[in-house]
């Protein structure tokens, strides 16, 4: 049987990456935003206000979706491939 993410078939097997300790189910091709999105997260991080951001533009030009990525601070997740050895760190 073929796994589907919105009713899209996806051949490939899937993989896990790590989100705040937690373990995530990720497919080859998406980016980190979009699986943080189909995992059900909606915030991504928190301005100096603590005023929640999450998915804006998709294409890299807002800051909205900014993750700490294995270490790394200010990674756009949505222009940024999720990969097996991925951990990130996002507001709960």
């Amino acid at each position: 049987m073929t796994a589907t993410r919105l009713g899209h078939p996806r051949p490939e097997p899937s993989f896990t990456i790590m989100v705040n300790g937690r373990p995530v189910e990720a497919w080859p091709g998406e980016s980190i935003a979009a699986v943080l999105l189909a995992a059900g997260r909606r915030v991504f991080r928190q301005t100096a206000g603590h005023a929640p951001r999450g998915f804006f533009c998709g294409m890299g030009i807002c800051f909205d979706c900014l993750i700490t990525l294995n270490g790394v601070p200010n990674v756009r997740s949505c222009v940024t491939p999720a990969a097996p050895d991925c951990v990130v760190e996002a507001p709960e």
